[in-house]
Order: structure tokens, then sequence, then C-alpha cells
């Protein structure tokens, strides 16, 4: 059977997870975000030597299907802010208070847009509209604007302004300053969601686009045939020639829910809280009844798009986001020293602490144990930072320091999910630093029960491997008449054709399914109905968009069955000290994971070490292996 790779690529730690068509295998490796094919090629051979006993990455790569990427770099790009200017050149005159009607959206514009929002009249002569034009794209590019978002009221003054500026300017000139026309990427007509979806868009692309063309010309290099697959937010994946840089969001995430909603199948469980933490955010979202929950317009930083998208919440806070005192106060993130310096303790010049530092003092990781003890702490590093930067500055010991800073943290992750809780969710934590915070911010959050997949460590890598190449198309149709959406359709079939055709797939064998979404003149949804060629469509309604959805279906792994296990006690590989107070040190079992059976059961304080993750069960807490070697925390208090 053919070997399928899944890469989720975090801002400290990347992720490979690979599946043989019978179990799988995996490792990770530290981001390198000077150049990020350096640590998906490195996380690569890390796996063939996993897999084969030897490194031999032509050997994997040549018997592997696909290859699926995930990246958390567009989205750590947004919640630090890091990206180009975007200016916004458009015809709607009211377009700058529409895009800023709530603190979210004001707060976006003022660090994507600023002052480079530029109206022209469409009005006005061809002469005047000519020369206003040229103007505005001059006068964007002298304020900074590294992309132009060109939006209109309709697609026809849109067409417009692009055949000015194809007269007007060079093409060489032109392309040095990228344009995306909003109708072109999102055929919503709220004008508001159109253009937000359109500058995030703009902002994320060059992040993305650097990475991406680059690791494809490397597996160019060793012969690779099929092409990189790119994993989105919508739950599909596709080549990256055809991926759209909004849809790499939060795919990460995305990849997760999915790997949720197969744990939720096989446990039974009724409302399941995802709570992926890695280096820089803790990420959170919802399934219900093993489906996940996905909003018909998604939202980005508080901010609607046109697309949908699964509803995740992304907090940055994360297991290198930086614990510092502001005003009296010890505060968590956003800000995130990533993999490079990464925390103090890595010994890379970390300069600020982070919950890595605070838990390597509190005794919770053993300094030679980091990633299965392929990379060693340095205490004494944590020390000085923590020290000098909360310590000091708070006026207290460094111990005292230590257990707020660790409370801090607790609070500012239960608080991204708190809300979401109802009587019987369960929370699935993974990502390399969710075991280890689990417990503290459930309790306060009041989620009883916990469950950490022992591949928690890669949980989203492997939620990946539950996708499918696909492709989604949104099209408004002329009319909302029986006439003008088949017509629609049939244009879509011609794409949908082709594209797939690209992918590696005849449209003959790919299953498509396809609705109408009735809406309102400012975009609102009416009604959604499937859809099939000829279906009469309810003359009422102002509007009709056609979505057609078509995918590819790939071989997706078997998770083992739960099913119920006699209990025993769990076995102890020894003890650790770990703090719990600034004046008290106990002394705390630590269990291996892989050396547990289902069945074993035990009791907090305790430490759970499983594959490149540590998971704390705090006082109060019981804990067993189940049949499929997870781990089942449960409150007793």
């Amino acid at each position: 059977m053919d070997t399928l790779i899944n890469i989720d690529n975090g801002g400290t730690l990347t992720d490979v997870c690979v599946w043989d068509g019978s179990d799988f295998t995996f490792t990770k490796t530290l981001t390198t975000p000077h150049d990020l094919s350096e640590c998906l090629f490195t996380g690569i051979e890390k796996a063939s030597e996993r897999l084969y006993g030897e490194v031999n990455l032509e050997r994997l790569l040549h018997a592997t299907k696909h290859i699926r990427y995930s990246t958390t770099q567009g989205t750590n790009a947004l919640v630090e802010r890091r990206g180009p200017k975007v200016g916004i050149l458009t015809t709607i005159e009211a377009l700058a208070d529409s895009l800023t009607t709530t603190d979210a959206e004001s707060s976006l514009y003022r660090t994507l847009v600023e002052e480079r929002l530029l109206v022209v009249d469409p009005s006005d002569t061809a002469d005047q509209f000519e020369q206003d034009v040229v103007q505005a794209i001059n006068r964007l590019t002298t304020l900074g604007a590294a992309r132009v978002v060109v939006t209109g009221e309709d697609l026809a003054q849109e067409h417009r302004i692009r055949q000015v500026l194809l007269r007007q300017f060079p093409r060489h000139l032109l392309g040095s300053i990228p344009l995306i026309y909003s109708w072109e990427l999102a055929g919503d007509r709220n004008d508001a969601r159109r253009t937000w979806s359109c500058v995030i868009n703009s902002f994320l692309h060059p992040t993305m686009e650097r990475f991406l063309y680059g690791a494809e010309r490397r597996l160019k290099e060793y012969k690779v045939v099929n092409p990189l697959l790119v994993y989105r937010n919508d739950g599909a994946s596709s080549r990256v020639a055809k991926s759209v840089a909004l849809k790499t969001y939060s795919s990460g995430p995305r990849g997760g829910l999915e790997g949720t909603a197969a744990l939720a199948r096989i446990y039974g469980l009724g409302r399941t809280l995802m709570m992926d933490i890695g280096g820089t955010t803790t990420d959170v979202g919802i399934v219900e009844d093993a489906v996940v929950t996905t909003a018909e317009r998604g939202s980005i930083r508080g901010v609607d798009i046109s697309y949908p998208m699964s509803d995740v919440h992304s907090r940055g806070v994360g297991g290198s986001s930086v614990i510092t005192v502001k005003d009296g106060r010890i505060t968590v993130g956003p800000e995130s020293v990533g993999a490079a310096p990464g925390p103090a303790c890595f010994g890379f010049g970390g300069k600020q602490a982070t919950i890595t530092d605070v838990n390597l003092l509190l005794g919770v990781l053993d300094p030679d144990t980091y990633l299965e003890g392929t990379f060693a702490l340095d205490p004494a590093r944590s020390t000085a930072v923590i020290t000098e930067t909360v310590a000091e500055p708070m006026g207290i010991s460094l111990d005292e320091a230590l257990v707020q800073m660790e409370q801090a943290y607790f609070e500012a992750v239960a608080d991204s999910f708190a809300h979401l809780v109802t009587a019987d969710t369960t929370l699935a934590a993974f990502g390399g630093a969710g075991p280890m915070s689990a417990t503290g911010a459930a309790r306060p959050a009041g989620v009883k029960q916990v469950l950490v997949p022992r591949t928690a460590a890669v949980f989203s890598a492997l939620g990946i491997s539950f996708s499918d190449v696909g492709k989604t198309y949104e099209v408004a149709a002329p009319a909302p008449t029986t006439d003008a959406v088949d017509a629609t359709h049939r244009e879509l079939l011609q794409r949908a054709e082709r594209d797939m055709f690209q992918e590696g797939f005849a449209l003959a064998d790919c299953t498509m399914t396809s609705e109408v979404v009735l809406e309102d003149d400012h975009g609102a949804v009416l009604a959604r109905t499937p859809y099939q060629p000829g279906d009469p469509i309810d003359a009422l309604a102002p509007h009709a968009t056609l979505r057609v959805t078509v995918t590819a279906h790939l071989t997706h792994p078997d998770l083992a069955e739960d099913v119920p296990v006699t209990p025993s006690p769990a076995p102890r590989a020894g003890t650790r000290e770990v703090r719990s107070a600034a004046d008290i040190v106990d002394t705390v079992a630590v269990h291996i994971l892989d050396d547990l059976s289902p069945g074993d059961t035990g009791s907090g304080p305790a430490i759970v070490e499983g594959p490149f993750f540590t998971a704390r069960v705090l006082p109060g807490w019981d804990f067993r292996v189940t049949a499929a070697g997870d781990l089942l925390l449960t409150d007793t208090l």
C-alpha cells in the first residue's frame, strides 16, 4: 500500500507522521524559520530512520504516494502581525467604515492597511477615472503598499480598473506590486467580507509562497513525481499552485479537529473540545457528535471572511510564548520566541522567559529526556532569565515567581476555551505543550474529563491523514433562476474537470456535491439547499450563490476501537521532585506511557511521559490507559 507523509509545521517544532498502510511512525524536529524546507527534510529523514532503522530519505520519498503539509506560519504571522503592508483601491465610498465596525476589525485594519485605502469614483468621465486610478496606485505604493487589493461594487467595476492598469503600466512594473481582484477570489456580495478575505490573503501569501515553492523544487531534486499537497482549513488538500493562502490559515488545527472527530467516534463522545497547544498558539475548536463544527462564513482573528471554515479560535498562548511583567502583573503572550532563538533553556540565545523554562525549573520537565533525549535543556539559562525578567521586577523569590507564572499560564490557556465548556465536554489535549497544561487549565474552566492521545505530540499531523484531495467553488449566479444557476453549474464543472486533472484525477472518479445558497442584498444567508441541475430555485430570494465541492478520495487510517479493559495499578518508572508551591516540593511518580498496558491506572500528582510529550496529572485527577493506548484523565474533586 502507498505510504502517506503528513507534516504539521509549527512555530517552534515541526511534526512528521507517516502512515505505511498498517501503522503510524512519527517524529518531531525543531522548526527552522530561516528556511522551512530544512526542517521539512530533516523531519522526513528522522522519520525514515524510525521506519527503516537507518536514514534513507530517498527510499521513503519514492515509496510515498502523497506528502500533505500544513503550517501555522500564516497563523503565527497574523498573531504577531508580521507581513507585508496591504493597500486597497476601491470604488466603494464607505468601504473603510464597513471594514472597521468592530474592535477586532479596527485593530487588524490599523496593522494591515492603516491609511492605505483610496477611493476612485466610477461615475467620473473615462479620462478622469483613468487618471484617478493611476494616481491612486502610485500613491498606495508611495505609502508602502507591497500588495494591492482592488474591490468594486461589482465585477464590471473591477474589470474596468484592470483595463486601466494594463494600459498605463508596463507589465514588468505592474507585476512588481501584486494585485488581487476581490470578485475573482470570492463570489461574496458582502463588500466587507469579500475585501477582508482579499486583504488577509494578500498578507499571508508571501509567507506561504516562499517556502512552498522552494520545498517543491527540493522535492523535484529527489525526482519525486507527485506534487506536494497543501492541507487547508476546509479539511481538504490541493497542490501548491492550486492553493489559496487564506485557506492555509489555521490548517493545522483543522487537522487536529479531524483527528478529534476520529477519537470522538471510537470513544463515543458527544461534545469534544480540541485544545492544541503548540509553540506560539493555543488553538481550540468543537467536535459535536463526531462532526467538526463549521461556520457558514469563517472568522479570522475576529474578522469575518467569505469562505466557510472550521470554527477554530487561536490565542497567542503556547510553549514558546513570552511570560513577562507588565504594569506589575505577570502576562502570557501573544509575543513568542518561536524556535529561534526559542526558550532560554534551548541555549540558542533566548533572553525571555517561557512556560518551557518554568516547567523545567519546577521539575516537570527532565532536562535530559526532552524530545526523547535528542535535545538537552539548560536550567541555568532559565534561572537567569526568569530571575531578571520576572522575579526581580515583581520583588519575589525565584520559586514564588515559578508558581505564579505557572498559574498565570494555566489561566491564560483556560481563558481560551472556558466559554465553550458544557457539563458533558471532554477536553482532547494535544500538541507539544497540550498534555503538560491540560489538567491545570481544565479545572478552572470546569472540564471534568481530559483525553490525551498517545500521538498527542503530532496529533494535528495525524489528523491530516484523514483528508482527501478536494476543491470547493463558490460563484454568484447572474440571477436566482433555474436557467442561470444551471449555466453557472456547467461553468464550474468545466473548471473542476480541469483542476482535478491537474491534481492527477479524472472528474468521473471523484465525488461531487452541490448546493444553492440563497442570500439577501447584503450577503446574509437565507437558506441552503442541495442542488441538482434543473432543480427549481426560490424566485423570492434576491440572490443565489452556487457552491460545488469535488473530492478525490485517498486512503484513510483506522484507529483502534475503545473496549473495556480490566484495571490495574500503573507501574512506576521512577520519581521526580516537582515544586507545587514556593515552599513545597513533592515527590511525584513518573510513568512511561509506552511501558504501560491498557487498563493501567494511577492518581495525581503524577507525570506521564509519552512519545515526545509530558503529561501533568495534578492532585485530584485519576488517569487510565485505554485499549488504544491513549490517556484518559478524570477530575475527582
